[in-house]
Parts: C-alpha cells; sequence; structure tokens
C-alpha cells in the first residue's frame, strides 16, 4: 500500500501532471473557445472520414469472408453489371444514406468485426452452414425497416408499372403500394445466392 500511496503521490506531484489538470489562469476566454472550436471541427472531421471510409465497397471486401463468398456472388447479378452500367455496391444495399440510420447500422455492424475477428465464417464450410441463418438476419433487418436500403435507389413513386411485366406490376400495385408488404418480402436472392429456403414464410 505504501508503495502505491508514493507511486499516486508522485503522480500527482509531477510538473506536467499538474500543469494539464491545472485550471487555466491565464488563457482568454476567447482562446479557450476557438480551441474548443477547433479540436471539435478535427474530432467531426475524423469521425466522418472514418465513416466513409468503412461506407466504401473497397473497406466491405478487404475481409476475405466477404470478398471470397458473396462479393464473388454479386458480381453474377444484375446489381453489380448491367445495360445502364449503374452498379450497386455493399454499401448501397446494406447501409442506409440517411445520416441517422447509419449510424444505427453502423454499431450494428460492430457484431461483424466480432466474428472477423475470432473467425466465425473464416472458411467456404463455415459460411455454408451459416448462409441461412446469417440470410435470416439480414431479411428481418431488412424487414424491420421497410427495405430502406432497398429505397436508396429503388422508389415507389417513380416506378412506371406500365413498363413492368403483368405480374411484376400486379404484384407491387396489390403489394408494395398497399404497404401491405416490403421488397424484400419478395425480392431474396437478387445479389446473393439463397440459402435452402424450405420453410421460409411466403416462399415457394
Amino acid at each position: 500500500m505504501a508503495a502505491i500511496a508514493r507511486a499516486w503521490s508522485w503522480f500527482w506531484l509531477n510538473p506536467w501532471v499538474r500543469t494539464a489538470t491545472r485550471p487555466p489562469v491565464t488563457l482568454p476566454l476567447a482562446f479557450l473557445t476557438l480551441g474548443g472550436f477547433v479540436a471539435g471541427v478535427l474530432f467531426w472531421g475524423g469521425f466522418n472520414t472514418a465513416l466513409e471510409t468503412t461506407n466504401t465497397e473497397k473497406f466491405c471486401v478487404s475481409c476475405h469472408e466477404m470478398r471470397a463468398n458473396v462479393f464473388e456472388e454479386l458480381k453474377g447479378t444484375v446489381h453489380y453489371a448491367n445495360r445502364s452500367g449503374v452498379r450497386a455496391t455493399c454499401p448501397d444495399c446494406h447501409v442506409p444514406h440517411r445520416w441517422t440510420d447509419k449510424i444505427a447500422r453502423k454499431m450494428q455492424a460492430s457484431k461483424e468485426v466480432w466474428g472477423h475477428l475470432f473467425g466465425s465464417i473464416d472458411t467456404r464450410d463455415k459460411f455454408l452452414d451459416l448462409r441461412r441463418h446469417l440470410a435470416e438476419h439480414e431479411w428481418g433487418r431488412m424487414k424491420a425497416n421497410d427495405s430502406l436500403e432497398c429505397r436508396n435507389c429503388h422508389s415507389a413513386q417513380s416506378m412506371d408499372v406500365a413498363k413492368q411485366n403483368p405480374r411484376a406490376a400486379t404484384a407491387h400495385e396489390t403489394f408494395l403500394f398497399t404497404g401491405e408488404k416490403t421488397c424484400i418480402d419478395c425480392h431474396k436472392g437478387i445479389a446473393h445466392k439463397l440459402p435452402n429456403m424450405q420453410g421460409v414464410p411466403g416462399w415457394q
């Protein structure tokens, strides 16, 4: 105990510690205000830079779990290559555009970082074993937010059902426009291969 007391005493008697913890008596209020403002701008700029860096396809596929599995599947779909040349990237479908929703999604994604660190799906076999669970988790999330990520690009208000095939037009008018269903209810497997769909409600 005496050693701890001596160390603690030395800490607080250290001139650098005393300077750093002592209230300023000579700095003007304007300087402190300006310093706080600059520090806030630097923090906010750094935070947003980090946020946007993690919101890119390059970042998403930097993990081999994503690059070797779902990204390879995406390459074979119309969302990756099509006649218009417009391509959806990972964040377009998995991260909302509105700032508050984006922050909430990033907080949820912390679990994915945990999975990466502990190798939850670090092999193809592990990924395939968990595919149904992962898919159901994502379907549930998108169902709960009314397919918010789909609506990043696809707006029901902008749909011209006259240019859709009769089956799609009827489904959209009956279910989507009335709010009875949301995009993910019908459009599973449009960017990644489907798991075993036996027992999935509404899937035939």
